[in-house]
């Protein structure tokens, strides 16, 4: 009997392996991904009125869930157009970082820099609200944009000059100034610039929610509008911004929500 049940549990682990393989990984954390399996009477769902992106794999159709970083541990509802979905956020060890910056003005900006930081901000926050159709038959591959060795600098609670800020929300990959971004996947340039702390920066749009951002480059190779595919060079690694080094910074937004890039890698 304990054969047949654990052959059955071995099946079924099998079966679930393999439906999840074309999706991001699930790591109900803040800063995580929730992959949810939905039942056939919800088509929509929603976290604090952002709508959040539905993909089918196989038999099964998943709501792929950005969890906010700034998310308590504990249960989480969402709302759909049937009954709510209710999750429980686990709580994560992020690592603090402590940096020292030559530059006092990326620590205490002045009132000019302050408003152009509020005007790209809010230029970002309305790219990353956004909700586009995709013509996905299957969940997106994504691959590293940039070659590099990389730790988990995500979700870092960080300090600089010894004063506390935000938590890092992106992923960040040393590599020497000049090195090739590429596109980790399709999708659309829907901005280019540069910002105040991040630098040369480009925003790609896969679609359904699903956000990319690419900063500190030293030069862009794309424009506004520009359709991409996965491996076409969208700019070179560099350190402009609020940088310490030369590397690229790799951020992912899911319904709104930063979330670590490393989930959507294979493992």
């Amino acid at each position: 009997m304990k054969s047949k049940i654990g052959f059955l549990c071995a099946l079924l682990f099998g079966q679930s392996t393999h439906i999840m393989a074309q999706l991001p990984q699930d790591s109900r954390r803040a800063g995580g991904i929730a992959v949810i399996p939905l039942s056939q009477n919800i088509q929509q769902v929603y976290y604090k009125q952002q709508q959040v992106l539905i993909i089918q794999s196989k038999d099964q159709r998943y709501a792929v869930f950005g969890i906010p970083l700034s998310t308590p541990f504990g249960p989480l509802q969402l709302q759909t157009n049937a009954e709510p979905i209710q999750i429980e956020v686990q709580t994560y060890p992020y690592a603090q970082q402590y940096i020292k910056l030559k530059d006092q003005s990326y620590v205490s900006p002045d009132q000019a820099q302050l408003e152009r930081y509020a005007r790209e901000a809010e230029e970002q926050a309305t790219i990353y609200k956004s909700f586009t159709p995709s013509n996905w038959s299957t969940f997106p591959d994504f691959i590293t944009p940039t070659k590099g060795k990389f730790n988990n600098s995500f979700g870092r609670k960080r300090f600089f000059n010894g004063e506390e800020r935000a938590p890092h929300s992106g992923l960040d990959i040393p590599a020497p100034t000049g090195q090739k971004v590429i596109a980790p996947a399709e999708g659309i340039v829907v901005q280019t610039g540069n910002y105040f702390f991040n630098g040369n920066t480009v925003l790609i749009d896969h679609g359904q929610g699903l956000i990319s951002m690419f900063c500190h480059l030293s030069k862009i190779n794309v424009s506004k509008g520009q359709s991409v595919r996965q491996g076409d060079l969208i700019g070179l690694v560099g350190k402009t911004g609020r940088a310490t080094g030369s590397h690229l910074h790799w951020g992912m937004s899911l319904n709104n929500a930063r979330v670590d890039p490393q989930l959507f890698l294979k493992k």
